[in-house]
């Protein structure tokens, strides 16, 4: 078992050990990020209102419910109106920041179109709101000119460190190149984003080394934000073909918490989300997530007739609640494990700040 003393410098070893911490010793780990988390960013949590901009995607991504090859998707994208009005409805909610996400499209049209989206929400918010995005793999110029414009973070996840699993899940041409992901990543840094970064768990193939190398990763890239979850799997996709060979969901749950649990002892300033992903596999996954060291929220405020478009995994959850109405609910879910929201906060990353990284 781990010592309090030990907890701090966390070997490999320790780190695979810890992955696979049961009864007592799972919750001192949970304990122990849980203290973590309260002394380093508090018991707010940070709200990000997730717009969906578009399941348009050019990448084939073995996992992805919106990969291109999948004939049965229903492809959207949100017109300048649809944004701007979720955008409105949210600040007024209290919401500090946004998150735009979409597939991967890298056409100077798009390009256009998400730079005056990010431009005009600076505008109608008097530039208060924060802005993430999270639409891909782009240039390092295209990149910049987002930045200019005015978002402020970016998450681009990674999905797996290893290489070698990165090319099981992908096809191995140009556009789906694990140094081309890599090399995205490090242009976000150069850039001046905080810049975040995440992986699936639970993945066909993967094993207790590969997680405990995503979070070793995570920590020697210095991220400044974090977007992980439990890998679900979707029946239109390659990789469904090995959905028997996978743990039971409540087990990958139960693993993604560990996962959020020792990222935050290892990197006790950063933001993680608790994602979606979780609530899919627990209606109370996120909050679980939230006790165990995350400490953001990205509640869904894309037009709710979009909303079952954007089909990334199995068993997406739908609230039959309206925005208003979900935002309450989570507001006193939040309550009873002794969180509060964070209202009309940005909540950006304090790792980002305490690094002298400059805007």
């Amino acid at each position: 078992m781990t010592t309090r003393t030990q907890w701090n410098n966390l070997s490999k070893e320790e780190i695979m050990h810890l992955l696979s911490a049961t009864g007592e010793e799972e919750k001192q780990l949970f304990g122990r990020s849980a203290e973590i988390k309260l002394r380093q960013v508090g018991n707010k949590v940070y709200l990000r209102g997730l717009i969906e901009l578009s399941n348009i995607c050019g990448k084939d991504c073995y996992y992805c419910g919106i990969r291109c090859s999948n004939r049965k998707a229903n492809r959207y994208i949100l017109t300048h109106d649809e944004v701007m009005q979720a955008v409105q409805s949210a600040y007024r909610q209290g919401f500090g920041s946004v998150a735009i996400q979409s597939g991967e499209v890298s056409s100077t049209t798009f390009v256009a179109y998400v730079d005056t989206i990010v431009r005009d929400i600076k505008k109608m918010t008097n530039g208060e709101a924060g802005i993430t995005l999270s639409c891909g793999e782009q240039t390092e110029e295209t990149y910049r000119r987002w930045f200019e414009s005015g978002a402020e973070r970016y998450l681009l996840r990674i999905e797996t460190s290893s290489g070698k699993l990165y090319r099981k899940l992908h096809p191995d041409d140009e556009r789906h190149s694990y140094t081309k992901r890599r090399n995205a990543l490090d242009a976000l840094r150069k850039t001046g984003y905080q810049t975040g970064t995440g992986v699936m768990i639970g993945l066909p193939f993967q094993t207790v080394e590969d997680l405990a190398d995503d979070l070793l990763f995570m920590q020697q890239f210095d991220i400044d934000m974090c977007g992980m979850g439990p890998y679900i799997e979707h029946a239109h996709t390659p990789l469904f073909a090995y959905h028997d060979q996978l743990l039971p969901l409540t087990e990958r749950l139960r693993l993604a918490l560990r996962m959020i649990s020792l990222l935050r002892i290892l990197m006790p300033d950063i933001n993680i989300a608790a994602t979606t992903a979780l609530q899919a596999i627990s209606q109370d996954g996120r909050e679980q997530a939230i006790t165990v060291g995350a400490n953001v929220l990205m509640p869904n405020i894309t037009p709710e007739k979009y909303r079952k478009d954007y089909f990334l995994y199995e068993n997406k959850p739908l609230s039959a609640r309206s925005d208003e109405e979900e935002l309450h609910y989570l507001g006193q879910r939040l309550k009873a494990i002794g969180h509060e929201i964070g209202y009309f906060l940005r909540g950006n990353s304090l790792h980002y700040r305490s690094t002298a990284k400059t805007l």
